[in-house]
């Protein structure tokens, strides 16, 4: 884990602001999009009935494995974006620290499947870096506005936390 994802304050902090976005209580359906090594897909695994943890290279998806063991209710695959999700309708989707990867026309086509794939007064939780790193493809600055305008939903803003590095906002879909 050479980001420390697992131990470092800061990161335990985003980590709760994610959850704090999906709201109280245990949650139906879970989509996570990017789940990178599992550190927030362990934490999804404990408040989601069912969690379909995504990650596009192969070794994330042994990392998430490994991550979860054999938390019930978890399913990990490898899906690079864009691409199919899961044929199902999710209570919230947890996109995280991978728009910026993407090209432009990579995220409006994400943000139409998330679209697709989050219920009526489903959650969406967005969460990624306020500041720019040189392997971006896009600039971190209104990342989210972006993202949720591509979407072409109406989403209500839920919650909004940040620090100087990070910033988790959470909606729920009109």
């Amino acid at each position: 884990d050479p980001w420390s994802t697992f131990t470092n304050r800061d990161e335990a902090h985003k980590r709760a602001a994610i959850l704090h976005g999906l709201g109280g209580g245990p949650i139906g359906r879970v989509l996570e999009i990017a789940a990178g090594n599992g550190s927030n897909s362990v934490a999804l695994a404990r408040r989601a009935l069912r969690l379909d943890a995504t990650e596009g290279a192969q070794s994330g998806v042994d990392l998430v494995r490994r991550a979860v063991g054999d938390a019930r209710g978890v399913r990990v695959r490898q899906l690079v974006l864009p691409g199919r999700f899961p044929a199902q309708v999710y209570d919230a989707a947890v996109v995280a620290e991978v728009l910026y990867y993407l090209s432009p026309r990579d995220m409006r086509q994400v943000a139409r499947d998330i679209a697709d794939a989050v219920r009526r007064g489903g959650r969406l939780i967005l969460a990624h870096h306020r500041v720019d790193y040189p392997d971006f493809v896009q600039h971190a600055a209104h990342l989210h506005a972006r993202f949720l305008a591509a979407s072409g939903v109406v989403w209500r803003a839920a919650g909004d936390e940040r620090t100087g590095r990070w910033r988790v906002q959470s909606y729920v879909r009109g």
